[in-house]
């Protein structure tokens, strides 16, 4: 499945959640997934907390 597929399908199934249950729990699904995502990519190996959070304090690396 391609990325394009992929977020067709996810944008597809966030638009059902928001026109049966509302905008606030589309917001909440939305959020979960972001969560989720994040998390992944963590256990994965492909994002560095510690330079993540170097980021967002605003501090800059030297590499």
């Amino acid at each position: 499945m391609t990325a394009a597929r992929f977020g067709a399908l996810i944008g597809g199934g966030l638009a059902v959640v928001w026109a049966a249950f509302g905008f606030w729990v589309f917001v909440g699904v939305a959020a979960a997934a972001l969560v989720g995502y994040l998390v992944a990519r963590v256990l994965g190996g492909e994002v560095d907390l510690a330079r993540l959070a170097d980021a967002l304090r605003g501090r800059r690396s030297s590499s």
